[in-house]
């Protein structure tokens, strides 16, 4: 997955990086059903600097279940969410996989929070799983 693009749904964000994403989790937590209307979100990790972003975004602050202070970012002219960042990691950037122009080549590394899923959602064997909060990735 190499120069990574993407964006919000009318187009008036968009986002691009020639970096690869330091890991790919699907999250379950009960906001992250929300943003998903009832599924996981699939996140992107990338170093914050590694991504630029045109566009206007609008923010919604929240305390997330791990206790982190989050800001998710979407486009305030057709509310497709784009991005998350906790304020403890200002260098690491979270982008939506739905959001990207070719989304076929991601692969999920991880499934956390799955403690939170539905007992209809089917959670991948083969995928390692987190019952809550996995440690914090390292950005290299």
């Amino acid at each position: 997955m190499e120069n990574i693009k993407g964006g919000c749904l009318c187009g008036s964000v968009r986002y691009e990086s020639n970096a690869k994403p330091i890991m790919t989790r699907a999250c379950w937590c009960r906001t992250c059903q929300h943003l998903a209307s009832g599924n996981a979100t699939v996140n992107m990790v990338f170093a914050t600097d590694a991504v630029s972003i045109t566009g206007e975004l609008s923010d919604f602050e929240s305390t997330a279940d791990s206790g982190n202070k989050m800001h998710r970012k979407f486009c305030p002219k057709c509310g497709v969410h784009l991005f998350s960042q906790a304020e403890v990691r200002p260098h690491i950037l979270i982008i939506r996989a739905g959001t990207l122009d070719e989304p076929s080549d991601v692969k999920i590394d991880a499934l956390i929070w799955t403690s939170s899923a539905p007992k209809w959602a089917y959670l991948d064997p083969n995928i390692p799983q987190f019952e809550k909060q996995p440690p914090a990735p390292t950005v290299k």
